[in-house]
């Protein structure tokens, strides 16, 4: 499908964000109450349930590795990389990796272990996202630092032309806390290039002055203007 150049990209994940994929079978939530309901559910699942999954994706190690890593199953990522490391580079039919899947949903210890295995940091889905994109979009703070540290590309731009603090600008978690601490994060970094324009023309500070309560964290990379008198 092909988009316009001046779509604006930030727009269409607020408007149509549950058709966008979080991996070959399961969609996006399309509202917070929905992503909530979501949240108590698997909050509900029980260990048979997740069991009787792996079970069933036994046959498939790719398919299987991937659901482990989204899951936080992290004996079943750490069996099934023994037994085939390659299985750490897999990704769907949308480009998302294990380490991908891990990231989006914020479970530390599997982005650890997959970065331990091997994993590239910075492996790019059709639309051009990174991991550090995939954290910096749900506020996974702990996850955005580990992937930093281990050398993400602070400043990877989507196909959109998205940046990581394009992502973290553009949406509150149910955690303010957290969406404010990613942003610091982010905009405490040596290297960050905070003027980087999205496809639509847009830098992350104007995102979050449109978008959320956080833009006044932008003053840590803005100018500063001398109002002393020089005598």
């Amino acid at each position: 499908m092909e988009f316009p150049e001046d779509l604006n990209q930030l727009e269409l994940l607020d408007t149509h964000g549950h058709l966008i994929p979080r991996g070959a079978s399961s969609l996006w939530a399309g509202s917070k109450e929905e992503e909530e309901e979501e949240e108590v559910e698997e909050a509900g699942r029980s260990e048979e349930w997740y069991l009787e999954k792996q079970e069933a994706l036994k046959e498939n190690p790719k398919e299987l590795v991937l659901w482990a890593a989204e899951n936080n199953r992290l004996s079943t990522v750490h069996s099934l990389l023994t037994a085939d490391p390659l299985l750490v580079h897999c990704c769907d039919e949308d480009g998302y990796t294990p380490l991908h899947r891990a990231a989006y949903s914020g479970h530390f210890e599997v982005v650890s272990a997959l970065l331990a295995s091997g994993a590239k940091v910075n492996p790019r889905t059709v639309d051009g996202w990174t991991p550090l994109h995939s954290a910096c979009r749900w506020s996974r703070v702990t996850v955005a630092s580990c992937l930093l540290q281990h050398g993400a590309e602070l400043n990877a731009q989507t196909n959109g032309g998205l940046t990581p603090l394009h992502l973290a600008a553009s949406y509150t978690s149910p955690s303010k806390t957290d969406s404010a601490h990613t942003l610091e994060l982010l905009l405490s970094q040596r290297h960050l290039k905070p003027g980087l324009l999205s496809s639509s023309g847009e830098t992350a500070s104007e995102v979050a002055r449109r978008s959320g309560p956080h833009h006044f964290l932008f003053e840590m990379v803005e100018d500063c203007v001398n109002v002393v008198p020089i005598l």
